[in-house]
């Protein structure tokens, strides 16, 4: 029997969102797309990299469906894009439709980001490395922005804190003195808040980060309202 009151979810879907998207849940303005390297985690199928450097910004993206060619990623992003409808569709109320306006509209913008996500990715493919958290395949300091959506705290059912610990301790140790972090959302598939992140904060502080949350302007799921903000300090 299908729960009816939160999102079910085996495994780890497999993220379609778009620049726009991205803009609103992180709060990004350009210039901060401007200020140096960019990498997207866990960033899927989106079509976030592909749309920003048509802007000029140099981004990279990092998931491990990058293992796979351009035309199994599209057939999995399709499945994933149908399922995910059906799913919100049976949730609808419970969903903010302020930014989508409907199930429909959601699903037409996952599927045009799916698209613009397959041709850069066959065009552009030294730009997306397979590669996943807690260990990526970057040298320290070499981003002055690093994003991560849809993947930490939205599973804190299939991940614990210590997977956390060492997954915002790698996003940082990418990121450039000077440069940020952004994890969004803060709520898992049950809409609720993530219950270590007072812990995870308090630890990034211990290693000398700045950690604030800041409010989204993407507040599409229950209670996503606010984003993690990791700053890590000028040497």
């Amino acid at each position: 029997m299908k729960n009816e009151t939160v999102y079910e979810q085996i495994g780890v879907a497999m993220t379609c969102r778009s620049y726009q998207e991205y803009a609103r849940m992180f709060a990004l303005r350009r210039t901060a797309l401007r200020k140096g390297p960019v990498l997207d985690v866990a960033a899927g199928a989106s079509s976030f990299a592909a749309e920003a450097r048509r802007q000029g910004a140099d981004v990279y993206s990092a998931d491990p469906l990058y293992a796979l060619a351009p035309d199994e990623i599209a057939e999995r992003g399709r499945r994933e894009i149908a399922e995910s409808t059906e799913k919100l569709s049976r949730l609808a109320g419970k969903y903010d439709w302020s930014f989508y306006g409907n199930p429909e509209r959601h699903r037409a913008m996952r599927e045009r980001a799916l698209l613009a996500f397959v041709d850069d990715y066959a065009a552009s493919r030294d730009r997306y490395v397979p590669a996943a958290l807690p260990s990526l395949p970057f040298a320290d300091c070499s981003f002055s922005l690093v994003l991560c959506s849809h993947f930490l705290f939205l599973y804190a059912e299939q991940f614990d804190y210590e997977f956390h610990a060492a997954a915002l301790d790698e996003l940082y140790r990418v990121c450039a003195p000077g440069g940020e972090v952004r994890v969004y959302p803060l709520v898992s598939l049950r809409f609720e808040p993530y219950p270590e992140l007072g812990r995870l904060i308090d630890r990034m502080a211990g290693r000398g980060a700045r950690c604030a949350t800041m409010p989204t302007r993407l507040k599409f799921i229950p209670g996503s309202t606010h984003l993690l903000c990791i700053r890590k300090p000028d040497v």
